[in-house]
């Protein structure tokens, strides 16, 4: 036991080291740009009567640093005059005679600009296209409706906004018909693409052009969004993660909610765009772009130009970290009851995490700790209250292995997710349950449950205990299948605006733990609530597994709830041996002294 122990201390060194270039990384890239959709603010605009110059200098003097400019589709030439429009059948009635095709389209030039685009349109796209003069005037005709084909950028917009000093997001579509996509992109800092995938993701041809033109331009990874393709542009570029809000949720939740959603991207998420889009009204937006500001303030969030660089962790630091969760799975599987049984269960532990990250070393030691360490400290000592300090102190030391093997450049990004987060809740539970196993025969270990007569309590019990635990799993992780209460939504936003709001698996778990190793409740109710009390560690190593996180915001999330944890622990202990004693004694009949002589 002592050589795995000194094993896993002398492995902390490269995975403290690897923590605090983590954490000098992060706080090096604590600046978030306020990225306002421009066509949204410019029809708002439209709405209220004022220019979109006008508006955004509204929002600008809110904290409003950036603009996202969407790439000219032909149809925004045809809205700003340039270009007049004609279908053909109706131009075919108007000249009857002339060489018009009723089932094309025709575009004329109305001005200088609208000139040069039609020289340069036709060759830009695969379609063929037709010049001709009908009564005098000079037309391109096209088989297809044109209004939607990529036209590229509005280049004095762009260079208006660019002197402004704004953060400009560009965001160009995609249509198989454009020969030569991005050629003509401008000088822009982002590329935030639209859909479900990026341009040319179905041709590898394109999308090597596409990687080839971005330049030193970066790719945006939308949050929730898993665009085909986007990984092979970061491979080469790297990548800025950016947030944003669907619409019709956002005019739902309202503006405090908003932006609550929007400082916690910020701050504890690493979102450096920030996407904007109006509320539908002007005071509702001012709303939310004054309250946003602020919360990003209170959280350190500077507003202003991000600078992107790569977390690049040294594998020769990551590959003597993995020494630690091996010792660590291998003192585990010593210290059952039935030593050959925990080994066996630690092998297969190893498989699955192999299997699960794809034989892949670091990611493989990474979910090795997330399960082991739990589990470790409880399986190890459990007999008095004071044990849960060692369990917790094992779990602290696991986070370090989690962080140091887990975090590379794709995981900060949010690219690559923590593999087995499911089973980071199971694998601790049944480490610990087969640590209760007596040291004898299996097989009589397995006909004594067998032939336990249950009670009906004992049925509700495991019935309810089996519910808490399916609530807990199903509601792990950022997105869950169930919802929250609106109490429960309110208290969390309240929570989050203002301290880093912990997580409820850990307070509920830590006094359950307390409560478990006092031994206070009778029969396997103390086993019971030690089981919970591995959920709060188990919580612990989770929570450092979002790695796009900041590792300080994780340590102080898991901190406060350890605090919170550990006092309600200490206030249940002697409520609960209070209500005990209460519940024997109260009501109970005293036979007089007298009486019981006279009996005697």
């Amino acid at each position: 036991m002592l050589p795995l122990l000194a094993v896993i201390l002398l492995s902390l060194i490269p995975a403290l080291v690897l923590a605090w270039q983590r954490v000098g990384f992060e706080q090096a890239q604590k600046t978030a740009a306020l990225v306002m959709d421009y066509p949204a603010l410019a029809v708002q605009a439209q709405r209220v009567g004022l220019t979109p110059q006008a508006l955004l200098d509204r929002y600008k003097a809110l904290g409003v640093n950036g603009v996202a400019v969407y790439e000219d589709v032909i149809g925004n030439l045809v809205q700003r005059g340039d270009l007049y429009e004609r279908r053909g059948s109706d131009l075919a009635a108007e000249n009857p005679g002339e060489n018009v095709n009723p089932q094309w389209t025709y575009l004329r030039a109305l001005t200088p600009r609208g000139v040069e685009a039609l020289r340069t349109l036709p060759g830009r796209y695969t379609i063929p296209t037709r010049e001709v003069t009908i009564a005098g005037q000079r037309w391109v005709g096209w088989p297809t409706d044109p209004d939607f084909l990529p036209a590229g950028p509005n280049m004095p917009l762009i260079k208006s906004l660019k002197a402004q000093g704004l953060v400009l997001v560009y965001r160009p579509y995609d249509d198989e018909a454009v020969r030569e996509p991005g050629a003509d992109w401008p000088d822009v800092p982002f590329v935030a693409f639209t859909g479900d995938e990026v341009i040319g993701a179905r041709t590898p041809e394109r999308l090597a052009k596409i990687n080839a033109r971005l330049g030193s331009r970066l790719p945006a990874i939308i949050e929730s969004s898993d665009q085909r393709g986007l990984n092979t542009l970061v491979e080469t570029h790297g990548g800025a993660r950016m947030f944003a809000l669907n619409l019709s949720w956002q005019n739902r939740i309202g503006p405090e909610a908003a932006a609550s959603k929007y400082a916690l991207a910020a701050r504890e998420r690493s979102q450096r765009l920030l996407y904007l889009r109006p509320f539908p009204t002007v005071y509702e937006t001012e709303a939310f772009l004054k309250r946003t500001s602020a919360l990003l303030q209170h959280s350190g969030v500077k507003i202003g130009q991000p600078v992107i660089t790569l977390f690049q962790p040294n594998d020769t630091l990551r590959a003597l970290c993995l020494f630690g969760p091996l010792a660590a799975l291998l003192l585990l599987g010593l210290s059952f009851p039935l030593p050959r049984l925990g080994l066996t269960v630690a092998g297969l532990a190893a498989l699955a995490a192999l299997g699960l990250n794809g034989l892949r070393p670091f990611e493989s030691g990474a979910l090795i700790a997330a399960i082991t360490f739990p589990a470790l400290g409880l399986v190890l000592r459990r007999s008095k209250v004071t044990d849960w300090f060692l369990a917790t102190g094992l779990s602290l030391i696991g986070v370090l292995f989690v962080s140091g093997l887990g975090a590379n450049r794709d995981s900060v990004l949010g690219l690559e997710p923590f593999r087995g987060v499911g089973l980071t809740l199971l694998a601790p539970l049944l480490f610990v349950g087969l640590s209760f196993l007596p040291r004898q025969d299996i097989r009589k270990t397995a006909r004594d449950i067998y032939n336990t007569p249950l009670r009906l309590g004992d049925i509700a019990v495991m019935a309810l205990g089996l519910g808490v635990f399916a609530l807990v799993f199903l509601r792990r992780g950022n997105s869950t299948g169930l919802g929250v209460s609106d109490t429960e939504a309110q208290l969390r936003q309240n929570l989050q605006d203002s301290i880093i709001r912990p997580r409820f698996k850990e307070v509920a778990g830590h006094p359950l733990a307390l409560l478990g190793l006092s031994g206070v409740l009778p029969g396997y109710f103390s086993l019971l609530l030690l089981l919970g009390g591995v959920v709060g560690q188990a919580s612990i190593l989770n929570t450092f597994s979002h790695f796009h996180t900041p590792l300080l915001i994780s340590a102080a999330r898991v901190f406060i709830g350890l605090g919170v944890g550990l006092v309600l622990g200490l206030i249940a202990l002697p409520v609960v041996q209070f209500l005990l004693r209460f519940w024997n004694t109260h009501g109970a009949r005293r036979v007089p002294v007298d009486a019981a002589e006279v009996q005697a």
